[in-house]
């Protein structure tokens, strides 16, 4: 097991092939953001600590940086965004791709600081490595496919000419539950493009982030091309940058609320374009015909994975009624039986959750229904050990109206609910404001096609549980969202529309 800040920081620093200046004057700190290329101080020299979630205790302090900070960074990014679209998509590609070889190349260093910060299993911070690392690679791939159209008009006297440019300067406001990945699924895109971008972190994962951004740099990125902002008190920090009338997009992944509320000060400032990602509250539905075996082995990846703190986590799990029980004591089972610990022990498949607010959310919920008539057939119940753990959980007997329903639990917590008709399936399936993804698990391939075509969700599962993909576009409809992340459609996202008209004579 390895736990102590010191070996984080000396992750970090073989990540970053030496380059990351974390120990100065012997102190464990990583207390400096970097912009234009350079590692710096805040403004006013301030910074505040970032805890272990296995133990609540610090790892070490970030820069916390201010309005000052976030101009400062937007200033490299003017600077460098016509530079860095200047370049070919020849050497943009080969820039992305030497990033993708770089994060292979420290694939164990990522992995432990992602563990350390975050609390995810090392098993699961690896595969994120991977996942990051293939946004690199399909976007590497992208940033040579960039294409445009020539035709001619229908009364043949013009030519139209459309082409895609980069839109410019970017902002990507990060979450802490996929830190690596997240960074990467901005990132990556934006470079493609030939954009240049400011990460902001959050405050529970900044290290991720700061490696990325100087793995970036070392595979070729110029300087200003991509630029990292930590802080505390991210509201003055991204408002001074939606403020500011040279940003030209603000990728956004977080709470439906504080989404709204950036979607309503861009509105009252200056035209942004706006990719936003707001969460889910996905159902996850099992037919009677379903394959048994096949549909819980979905649904421990649909609910487990990062311990459940994921936009794309089941959050409800619709059974039909004579396959209900069954379904939920199988799943009580396989929940009771993983093993739930310190991330870096081995062995261990569920870590603590990010921060204490988190675990006491997430327990609020549960008390909730409990009181209100659920049963906790497995967990249900605050764990007496130091850090933020919660153990894995199924309720059952719950109303369709319980509160725990109707919110994005983002925890180990699988309520199990029964339906007899298809149409009730689908009814509580879109019962809820989200619409990010969906899981339906049967045989029969005529409901499957009705049920796909009537959800109300931008991904859909069938008969799998995970959808993740960085070919694939990810996004979510309603209250969920609006954009895509990778894919085709995650480039076109930093690209602006010119068109030309161009007369010819005859």
């Amino acid at each position: 097991m390895i736990r102590a800040p010191d070996a984080v920081l000396d992750a970090i620093c073989a990540a970053c092939g030496g380059t990351t200046p974390l120990r100065h004057n012997g102190a464990r700190s990583c207390g400096l953001l970097f912009i234009d290329g350079e590692w710096r101080q805040s403004v006013n020299r301030a910074a505040f600590a970032f805890d272990d979630p296995s133990t609540g205790r610090p790892i070490a302090d970030a820069a916390d940086a201010g309005p000052a900070d976030a101009i400062r960074a937007l200033d490299a990014a003017c600077v460098a965004a016509p530079l860095w679209a200047r370049k070919s998509p020849r050497e943009r590609s080969d820039t992305l791709f030497r990033g993708f070889q770089a994060l292979l190349s420290v694939h164990d260093e990522l992995a432990l600081i992602i563990t350390m910060e975050n609390g995810k299993p090392l098993d699961q911070a690896r595969a994120e490595v991977l996942y990051a690392a293939e946004y690199l690679r399909w976007y590497a791939e992208e940033a040579e496919r960039i294409e445009g159209e020539f035709s001619c008009s229908p009364d043949g006297r013009t030519r139209t000419l459309v082409m895609h440019q980069p839109i410019g300067p970017a902002l990507a406001v990060l979450p802490w539950n996929w830190p690596l990945v997240m960074a990467a699924r901005d990132a990556a895109p934006a470079l493609a493009a030939g954009c240049s971008i400011v990460l902001k972190p959050a405050e529970e994962t900044p290290l991720s982030c700061l490696a990325f951004a100087a793995i970036l740099q070392a595979v070729g990125v110029p300087p200003g091309v991509v630029n990292v902002v930590t802080t505390s008190q991210p509201a003055p920090v991204v408002d001074a940058l939606i403020d500011d009338d040279r940003l030209r997009l603000l990728s956004f992944t977080g709470s439906v609320e504080v989404g709204m509320e950036l979607v309503a000060r861009t509105a009252d400032h200056h035209p942004l374009h706006l990719s936003m990602e707001l969460g889910g509250n996905a159902p996850f539905i099992v037919f009677a015909d379903a394959d048994l075996d096949r549909a819980l082995n979905s649904a421990m990846l649909a609910k487990m994975r990062n311990g459940g703190a994921s936009c794309t986590a089941a959050n409800r799990f619709l059974v039909e009624e004579r396959l209900a029980a069954e379904f939920a004591h199988e799943l009580a089972r396989r929940m009771e039986a993983l093993v739930v610990g310190v991330g870096t022990e081995e062995g261990v498949e569920v870590g603590p959750m990010a921060s204490a607010r988190e675990r006491d959310r997430v327990a609020d919920l549960v008390d909730g229904a409990i009181a209100g008539g659920a049963q906790a057939i497995t967990g249900g119940h605050r764990l007496a050990r130091e850090g933020w753990f919660y153990p894995p959980t199924v309720l059952t007997s719950l109303e369709a109206e319980a509160p725990i329903l109707s919110t994005e639990i983002f925890g180990p917590v699988a309520p199990v609910l029964s339906f007899t008709t298809e149409h009730e399936a689908v009814a509580l399936a879109n019962a809820t404001p989200y619409g990010l993804v969906a899981y339906v698990h049967t045989r029969d391939v005529d409901r499957a096609l009705r049920v796909i075509e009537r959800i109300e969700a931008g991904m859909v599962g069938l008969n799998r549980g995970v959808v993740s993909n960085a070919a694939a576009p990810f996004g979510g409809v309603k209250f969920s969202g609006f954009g895509r992340k990778g894919g085709k459609e995650g480039i076109a996202e930093y690209l602006d529309t010119k068109y030309v008209a161009i007369d010819v004579e005859e």
